[in-house]
């Protein structure tokens, strides 16, 4: 059953997941409900996430702070999260950080966008420090500008002295991070879901020298896990455009929301279910295979389908 989180006067947080063992063992797709949830809890308060993240499995919560740069570890005695928190509309900083689209060197090989690293840079001595104990399996995610600052902070984990490497990055919504030197040296499990319109997933533009990284997971206008290239993807856009118009939306805006992917998740969730009932297996679709979770090393960016 849906858990409710809901402080007086504000919109009520819905959550579906779940969680009672090592998160390695969940499915591809609960894996994906449970950090995209975990996304959208870490744009609360540190009251309101810490009850959330505690009611779907991770009873510790802190939230790491500077200068507006936020992120919280979610822990349980089997897993430790990452979640950078996205943009808040109402918070210069990261309006600032979104649009600092300068790029300087990384830490690593290449190059990456100057105000996503600048907003890692504000909490990384923080996260270094309490990562260096770490000796559970150690998960990254965020929505948005916090998917592109997970990416980053992964990043820096797996080439750091810290001994736990990412067991996993789930980006929701990211812009592009990095140049082609950068996204082709950090390599781990890596999986990025774009939904549909979601016009942020293109940003900064390409012809600045920008690339995405990772396995795409893609969202059809349908909720519909799919593999999509070329006029396909096209067409698709435009069919979600012109249905988002005529419930009086603007799509490339509302299908970037933390809350659209929660719902495209659910609704593969459920199709898997039926699916499984029917005596199928976890894989949805006649055209989708659901990734793996298994490491990345070696596969080539997925520029082509990225739009």
């Amino acid at each position: 059953m849906p858990k409710v989180i809901q402080d007086v006067g504000e919109k009520p947080l819905v959550l579906h997941s779940d969680v009672r063992g090592p998160v390695a063992e969940l499915s591809f797709l609960q894996r994906s409900l449970l950090f995209a949830e975990l996304a959208m809890i870490s744009y609360n308060d540190e009251a309101e996430a810490k009850r959330a993240a505690e009611a779907i499995g991770f009873p510790d919560a802190s939230l790491f702070d500077d200068d507006g740069a936020q992120a919280f570890r979610f822990r349980n005695r089997f897993d430790c999260v990452i979640a950078c928190r996205g943009t808040e509309p109402h918070e210069w900083e990261d309006i600032e950080a979104d649009v600092n689209v300068g790029r300087v060197l990384a830490e690593t090989v290449g190059k990456v966008h100057r105000g996503f690293k600048g907003e890692v840079d504000h909490l990384w001595p923080m996260l270094e420090e309490v990562l260096s104990s770490n000796t559970l399996p150690l998960w990254f995610c965020g929505h948005s500008l916090g998917a592109a600052m997970a990416t980053i902070c992964a990043g820096r984990c797996l080439l750091s002295h810290i001994s736990s490497n990412p067991a996993g990055l789930y980006a929701y919504g990211s812009p592009r991070v990095g140049d082609h030197a950068y996204v082709n040296y950090v390599k781990f499990p890596y999986y990025r879901f774009v939904n549909n319109n979601d016009i942020v997933t293109r940003l900064p533009p390409a012809w600045l020298g920008y690339r995405h990284s990772g396995q795409e997971v893609y969202f059809d206008r349908g909720n519909r896990l799919r593999q999509l290239t070329g006029w396909q993807r096209s067409l698709d856009r435009l069919l979600g455009m012109v249905r988002g118009l005529g419930r009086g939306k603007i799509d490339a805006l509302s299908d970037h929301q933390a809350h659209a992917y929660v719902d495209c998740i659910l609704a593969e969730l459920s199709a898997e279910a039926k699916l499984i009932a029917r005596g199928g297996n976890e894989v949805e679709g006649q055209d989708v295979a659901l990734p793996a979770p298994a490491p990345l090393e070696g596969q080539p960016p997925e520029e082509q389908t990225a739009g």
